[in-house]
């Protein structure tokens, strides 16, 4: 829609959103300076935000803090001791964060249009057409009456979905969320509403969940201590799938808001302790991990679709031949993989492996479903703001739906109370997988009715070994579920714009305030540090390691681990210097060959050679070894010796066409032309790369076949694996091994030329 009142004021919509995303870059520097004590800084930022700003309360406020700030100066540099003065001082930066919030609140509120403000102004302007401006009690709210009718209501009523009842109950609990939600300062009200819904046992769990996020939400918009007191309220309330949204509330706070939480002691005291209780500490460590975990999701989805799928679909004709449900899907747990599966991907063992590891992934509590329904969120049911996050039950309305389908309508049961208890599927999909059904062909809904009725068999019975061997085993599953619904939130919702994305960035909860304090030191850091060696997430990984280093001096597999993280970041130095230490303390194969590897990379090509040689004598069948003992000898240029470890390999595996490749090369280089082309002859029965053509065309030349040597230049680059300056770099790089093999130095300039005309 055209904005009038912007097009009357002469600024442009694009001017607009320059001046939002200003203001949220100006707050997020402004509370790093004040984190880092730089008070003057950040009242220069905080000045002109206010000066951005609507309201005038706001310049009488900021003139007070620049006033006791210039006194406390004053006082501090006269000599004047007034033990007052620390609190003074963390009182007038917590006041520099709360007045620069409330300067973001206001400028976002009147420029940015967004949904959350619009929600917002729109219950303002209900209240003051009820002639009530604030709220200071649950008496001032305007859905008081809806709350004390439903109150009055028997814990066990359940009135008819089309009931007014349940309408006005429905409205109640929306109210509700987007009170607690869009409500900048808790007070008397809120604190009043919150304990309500603790302690009077009339709303069902799903609600209490939702509100709960609507918690959340609102702490990220605004900071208050009292909104984390609440998650902990709620937290220690121990309601199964409601607690495990209000610590997973609290822990992506304290991430967001790290830089804070040391300035608030009320708020760090009560964690420290908390965190002598062993069971909150493992809840905690359960929470970051699945957070990091999330890390994984794009990667994933990645492979899903680029690598995975478009295999699998080429597989279709086997898959629809051969792919029997009755028999797929075990009926025992420990019943051995079903060799079906093999013989089916028997010429694809990748996708087979691919597949195992996704499956391991999924039941680690990796997000593997995120590409599958990320094109199910355009339903009408993900418009409602609130529905981003209502936790999947069996009666929730969208069910009832499935009722009135013919094929569905009988096995509705069974579907909702397989989709409530599989624990591989979050909230979110789960809707978007019931609101799909609807949609499908009659034999599909039939199938997959089927396999529901399976799945709920088998989750009955792993839900029956699993309870007594994992004792965290569903606040673990509630936790994973929850995160990738925010997750999906973030990502895929229509009001994602309208939220800084926390899972954008490294997600280094390991270094925030928050872990040190709930987490067991050294110990947890290792425990993390090894899931992202595992993970390949190799720089925070090394982060760890190294914290633990002085801690432990003689551990031979840290060094290993610490020298393999910068080996996979390049930093050869650093690596060659670990793996050194590890071999000192055990000298290992693996490592020797380790070392050799920083060596050749750093092109000390001789002392590289040396440890490879050792790692030949005590490995001589090893043909990895054997490989890269010749590799040395190629860098070298011992092309003789070379071929005599190549030989090794050729022999041992006879159908391996690459070791063609650097055996004619050798030949080639010490002159021996035609034992080169028979083995490039042999190479061409494969296919020949650019680089293969690149060298056939130097052998054609130094055997005089100069128009041979130009069309085989020729198609290494029209190939389109080179550009013609690589190929000018790679000729030019071997002048001096052409000119040893009796080229003539000065047709290769011109011959060169002639190439480049030829291509144009």
């Amino acid at each position: 829609m055209y904005d009038l009142t912007l097009h009357a004021r002469g600024i442009s919509s694009k001017e607009k959103k320059m001046d939002v995303s200003k203001v949220i870059q100006q707050h997020k520097r402004l509370c790093t300076l004040v984190s880092e004590k730089k008070i003057k800084q950040s009242l220069d930022i905080l000045t002109d935000m206010i000066s951005s700003s609507s309201s005038g309360d706001m310049h009488d406020e900021y003139d007070n803090i620049e006033m006791t700030y210039r006194n406390m100066l004053t006082y501090t540099i006269d000599g004047i001791k007034d033990p007052e003065r620390n609190k003074i001082y963390l009182k007038l930066i917590q006041s520099i964060l709360s007045l620069s919030d409330r300067a973001r609140q206001d400028i976002l509120s009147h420029n940015s249009g967004w949904h959350t403000y619009w929600v917002k102004q729109q219950a303002e302007k209900e209240m003051k057409l009820s002639g009530k401006t604030i709220v200071e009690t649950v008496d001032d709210l305007m859905f008081k009456s809806e709350l004390d009718e439903w109150l009055k209501l028997s814990n066990e009523t359940n009135p008819d979905p089309d009931s007014e009842i349940s309408k006005k109950h429905k409205h109640l609990i929306k109210n509700i969320f987007n009170h607690l939600w869009l409500t900048d300062y808790y007070g008397e009200a809120e604190n009043s509403l919150i304990n309500i819904i603790l302690k009077s046992g009339k709303f069902r769990w799903y609600e209490a969940s939702i509100f709960t996020t609507a918690i959340t939400l609102s702490s990220f918009r605004t900071w208050q201590s009292d909104k984390l007191f609440h998650l902990i309220s709620i937290y220690e309330s121990g309601q199964e799938k409601v607690m495990e949204r209000a610590l997973s509330g609290l822990i992506l706070n304290f991430h967001y808001y790290n830089g804070r939480i040391l300035l608030y002691p009320d708020i760090t005291e009560r964690i420290i302790k908390m965190s002598r209780d062993t069971r909150f500490k493992e809840h905690c460590r359960i929470i970051v991990l699945q957070i990091i975990r999330s890390r994984e999701t794009e990667n994933l989805s990645r492979k899903l679709q680029d690598e995975i799928l478009p295999q699998v679909a080429r597989l279709k004709p086997m898959i629809e031949e051969k792919l029997d449900l009755d028999n797929i899907l075990p009926k025992d747990k420990n019943e051995e993989k079903n060799p079906d599966w093999a013989e089916m991907f028997s010429d694809s063992e990748e996708i087979f492996k691919t597949m195992e590891e996704l499956t391991k992934l999924q039941m680690e509590g990796a997000d593997v479903y995120m590409s599958a329904f990320a094109n199910m969120k355009h339903f009408d049911f993900f418009k409602d703001f609130q529905n981003w996050f209502v936790p999947f039950y069996p009666e929730h309305e969208t069910v009832d739906e499935i009722y009135r389908d013919e094929i569905l309508g009988p096995g509705t049961n069974e579907l909702a109370e397989a989709l409530y208890k599989t624990p591989f599927i979050c909230n979110s999909d789960k809707y978007s997988l019931l609101l799909n059904l609807k949609h499908l062909p009659s034999a599909q809904k039939s199938m997959m009715l089927k396999v529901f009725r399976m799945e709920l068999e088998g989750l009955q019975q792993l839900n029956d070994e699993e309870s007594t061997t994992d004792p965290y085993r569903v606040f673990r599953t509630n936790i994973t579920q929850y995160l990738q619904d925010i997750y999906r939130f973030f990502k895929l919702s229509p009001y994602k714009k309208e939220f800084e994305d926390l899972f954008i960035g490294k997600l280094d909860i390991y270094n925030s305030e928050f872990f040190r304090m709930t987490s067991n030191g050294s110990d947890a850091e290792a425990g993390l540090a090894d899931y992202f060696f595992s993970k390949n997430f190799y720089s925070d990984a090394l982060q760890l390691f190294l914290k633990q280093v002085n801690e432990k001096p003689s551990d031979v597999q840290l060094y290993e681990k610490i020298g393999y993280c910068y080996q996979e970041s390049e930093d050869y130095e650093e690596a060659l210097k670990y793996y050194r230490r590890a071999e000192l303390i055990d000298r290992k194969v693996w490592t020797i060959k380790k070392i050799g590897l920083c060596l050749r990379r750093l092109g000390m090509n001789e002392e590289a050679l040396e440890y490879y040689l050792q790692a030949y004598d005590l490995e001589p069948e090893n043909m990895h070894t054997v490989i890269m003992t010749a590799h040395c000898y190629i860098d070298l240029k011992n092309y003789e010796q070379a071929l005599k470890y190549y030989f090794r390999i050729e022999y041992k595996e006879p159908g391996n066409l690459k070791i063609l490749r650097p055996i004619a090369f050798c030949y080639f280089a010490l002159g021996r032309f035609d034992e080169s082309e028979k083995y490039y002859d042999r190479l061409s029965n494969g296919k020949l790369n650019a680089h293969d053509q690149i060298n056939k065309g130097h052998l054609a030349l130094c055997r005089g076949k100069k128009r041979e040597a130009v069309e085989l230049y020729k198609q290494s680059i029209i190939s389109g694996e080179l550009s013609k300056e690589q190929f000018v770099s790679i000729f030019s790089e071997d002048k001096e091994l052409l000119i040893s093999l009796g080229a003539n130095p000065d047709d290769l300039p011109i011959l060169l030329d002639y190439l480049l005309f030829i291509i144009g």
